[in-house]
């Protein structure tokens, strides 16, 4: 009697099936989700994934198949030849692996779609081997027909499955690819057994038992879903990685490392949004533009690490006072900026009086406390701007207008900025051709010996006479020029300008040159000092250039190496504005100064206050110390000298002893002579004095007290 072999089961083969069934599923989702990793990645994570997923789907589909056969009841004895039926499994693994490496090549769904089919190939493979292993005692027959069906369906099921899978990389796509595959399974598998007929032959002493086989129908089940589940797993935890490192890698994008602020790109994103909010709603928003005002002291004094510290400080502290209207992000350095809707005006001034609060409430780093206070600027939107580059422009305009007046720390926009900019710019458009057209010249001020009245030098002072507004005053253009990029070209013009006239005085007094912090910077800096002394034949024991504290001290290795490489030429370097910024004594410790300058700040308080002429001993008492000569600035009265010469203080300028002059006049009044000058030369010179505007108060040389 021929019986189709699978057609009758037991109730206890229907679990079996059912177990078939839920291995394979779990089986084809494992898969295809595997699949999808290897499809997307290269190198050797790509033949990672390719293998998970070769192992994976050559698991489970000849678990799916070796459970199915056991499942089923022949009217006959089965044995199952053990060599071939691991060259099965194996040839699901390689059969599969082919083919999905196959998919894989290229990114091509044309591709992918050629590879499921060679996937399909490596199923029916799995499949006839696995029957060859099936001995049954009887005659065994195939249908043409259904066999060819099968293998079909299983190509093209395949094929279709990683097409699927290949064209959509969504959730979706994949668990109906997942389906598909599935049914190319399953296809195969059911056409196959209805081409597979038995003649069963009873031979005597032949036996199966059925609970052995169902055992390891199970056993074998287990052993697949333990395979899927870390093929699974694997996925999981890569994508629970991916996804948190995407979280991170867009936390990195959008939050300032330090701060945990948003930073600048989620700056201009907000902005944005609100901009069209306000479009929308007929609203409006503040712009606050804030920018710390002590912040560089905490880093040149305690170093970048409590700089750091200082900030992540300040902006808890900023971040405590955000709510739903509000908005605030870490721009780089110590600028940041925020955002506030506004409701009404009073919500407004209480958020930026707490915000003022929290940016000027002291700070402690370690043992170190400093408010390090802001300048905030405000502009509104739209009543300050239609557009995001010009409320961004305006608060700017804000926050400058705040820093430069010293009691107020919040400022407002108003339309008087803009005049103030431009005014500004037009400035700044001048001074680049004041040079050219001879508008800038030197004046030079007296410095002389307190003790005996004797002229020891004379410090170089820049001017800039402009043609329509007259003498402009040097803390107005030279800041100008720091900010524009022209402070190097002027301060070179300076420094050849005065070793030029210098070398040509007599007596042969020293002249002192400023330099700027930006031109200290550059790299060049000895080299062209040795080419201006060379050039101008000013021996470099004349020329002193002087430096303040703020110029060094961002630096202090470049700074000192700087520093040595001017000594060895042996210029004289003098520390300026001593006594005000930082005055560290660490600075005049580490550094060759030849002469400290006392700034002209202590003389004005000199006579009425307690505390300055403390300060003046002190550091009179400190260079003595040293060995460093001590030069007092803005010398005004007789008091003042008398003061100075008692305590011991070497040298000082000022206006007691006359103003910064043109060479010519300081020639006229016959300090200087001039050698190697013509006559008409010289009378040029003596011209120009005449012209000075704002004559010099003469100078005096007598000793302390007498004028």
């Amino acid at each position: 009697m021929i019986t189709v072999l699978g057609c009758i089961a037991t109730e206890h083969n229907i679990w079996l099936v059912l177990v078939a069934a839920i291995v394979c599923s779990c089986g084809a989702w494992a898969t295809m989700s595997l699949f999808h990793r290897a499809y997307r990645t290269s190198g050797q994570q790509h033949a990672g994934w390719l293998f998970l997923t070769a192992v994976a789907a050559g698991a489970s589909i000849w678990s799916t198949h070796f459970i199915a056969m056991l499942a089923y009841e022949p009217a006959a004895p089965v044995e199952l030849d053990p060599v071939l039926t691991i060259v099965s499994l194996l040839v699901a693994v390689v059969g599969t692996a082919l083919g999905f490496a196959v998919a894989s090549k290229g990114r091509s769904v044309r591709v992918a779609t050629i590879g499921g089919a060679v996937v399909g190939l490596g199923i029916a493979a799995m499949h006839y081997t696995g029957m060859v292993a099936y001995r049954v005692q009887g005659i065994v027959h195939w249908q043409l027909s259904y066999l060819i069906a099968s293998i079909v369906l299983a190509i093209v099921l395949s094929a279709l499955a990683l097409y699927v899978a290949a064209r959509n990389v969504s959730a979706s796509s994949r668990l109906t690819a997942s389906g598909i595959f599935v049914l190319a399974i399953v296809s195969l598998h059911f056409t196959a057994m209805t081409a597979f007929r038995v003649e069963p032959i009873l031979l005597e002493g032949a036996y199966t038992n059925p609970d052995a086989l169902h055992v390891l129908a199970f056993a074998v089940a287990i052993a697949a879903l333990v395979i899927v589940g870390t093929g699974l797993t694997s996925y999981l935890i890569d994508d629970q990685v991916r996804i948190e490192s995407n979280r991170r890698l867009r936390h990195m994008a959008l939050n300032d490392s330090l701060t945990g602020l948003p930073n600048r790109v989620s700056f201009h994103d907000h902005l944005d949004r609100e901009i069209s909010w306000a479009n929308a709603t007929n609203g409006k928003f503040a712009l606050i533009g804030i920018d710390l005002d002590r912040f560089k002291e905490i880093n040149d004094l305690r170093g970048h690490k409590a700089g750091d510290e200082a900030l992540k400080i300040l902006a808890r502290r900023m971040a405590s006072l955000i709510g739903k209207d509000e908005f605030v992000a870490r721009l780089g350095g110590d600028e940041f900026s925020a955002t506030l809707r506004v409701s009404d005006s009073a919500h407004m001034l209480d958020f930026l009086t707490q915000l003022e609060k929290v940016l000027f409430e002291p700070v402690t780093v370690e043992d170190f406390e400093v408010a390090t206070g802001a300048s905030i600027g405000v502009a509104l939107y739209p009543d300050n701007a239609d557009s995001k580059e010009m409320l961004i422009s305006n608060a700017d305009l804000a926050m400058y207008r705040a820093k430069a007046e010293i009691a107020r720390a919040i400022c407002f926009y108003d339309q008087s900025m803009d005049e103030t900019v431009r005014q500004r710019r037009i400035l700044a458009t001048e001074l680049r051709a004041a040079l050219e057209q001879g508008e800038l010249d030197v004046h030079y001020q007296m410095q002389a010996t307190l003790a005996t009245g004797a002229i020891t030098g004379y410090e170089a002072l820049l001017r800039w006479k402009h043609p329509v507004r007259g003498l402009i005053p040097p803390a107005e253009f030279i800041p100008l020029a720091e900010e524009n990029g022209l402070i190097v070209q002027i301060g070179e013009w300076v420094l050849r300008t005065a070793c030029r006239d210098a070398a040509n005085w007599e007596p042969p007094y020293k002249v002192a040159v400023n330099l700027s912090p930006v031109q200290f910077k550059h790299p060049d800096l000895p080299k062209l000092i040795l080419e201006i002394l060379v050039e101008t034949g000013l021996p470099a024991s004349r020329l002193e250039l002087e430096l303040t504290e703020s110029a060094i001290i961002s630096d202090k290795v470049r700074s000192l190496h700087m520093l040595r490489q001017i000594k060895a030429l042996g210029v004289e370097i003098s520390l300026d504005d001593f006594g005000t910024g930082y005055s560290s004594l660490d600075t005049l410790k580490t550094f060759p100064f030849d002469k400290i300058k006392l700034d002209r700040s202590f003389m004005s308080e000199i006579e009425t206050s307690p505390q300055s002429k403390a300060i003046m001993r002190a550091v009179l008492a400190l260079g003595e110390g040293l060995q460093i000569p001590v030069l007092a600035e803005g010398i005004e009265t007789d008091t003042q000298l008398a003061v100075l010469n008692a305590e011991g203080c070497n040298e000082g300028q000022g206006y007691y002893f006359g103003h910064p002059a043109p060479l010519g006049h300081i020639v006229s009044l016959g300090q200087l002579t001039l050698k190697g000058r013509g006559q008409s030369e010289l009378g040029s010179l003596l011209r120009d004095a005449a012209k000075l505007e704002t004559p010099s108060i003469p100078i005096r040389v007598a000793a302390a007290g007498r004028a």
